[in-house]
């Protein structure tokens, strides 16, 4: 009985070990993520938003979660614009705000490279020139 008893708590040791390891690996991809979408930004401007984004909740759970709002979806689109200007960051808002909520493509499969050159270019409709080469650089690099 007594190996028994030393066997299991041996377990529980090694089960919680590795949970900790795994939400430290979590903190640190999340820490990753969050400095990829903080671009250039910085001072305050930074601060804030590496703050919101660290406190958001994993994608995963926020994807099972209710849809975004329009002004959540606002808040995004505006982070991943970055220092776009004029023309290119009115394009880019009108595809980013247009665009359908995360959650169900979460779900899905993700796009080959073909299926998303070829929704990019229907969504780019009649643009032309640098409009379009700009559209079609941040549609195709985007996510889903």
């Amino acid at each position: 009985m007594n190996i028994r008893a030393t066997a299991l708590v041996a377990v529980l040791s090694l089960t919680l070990g590795s949970n900790a390891a795994f939400a430290a690996n979590s903190q640190q991809s999340k820490m990753t993520e969050c400095n990829k979408q903080a671009g250039d930004k910085k001072g305050d401007d930074r601060k804030a938003f590496m703050q919101s984004c660290l406190s958001a909740a994993p994608a995963a759970a926020s994807a099972a979660s209710a849809p975004m709002t329009q002004q959540q979806k606002m808040t995004a689109c505006n982070s991943q614009a970055g220092d776009k200007k004029g023309d290119d960051r009115k394009a880019f808002m009108k595809s980013c705000l247009s665009a359908a909520p995360a959650a169900p493509a979460a779900a899905s499969t993700p796009m080959t490279q073909q299926e998303k050159m070829t929704a990019c270019n229907s969504q780019a409709g009649d643009k032309k020139g640098d409009d379009r080469k700009a559209f079609m650089k941040s549609c195709l690099s985007s996510k889903g």
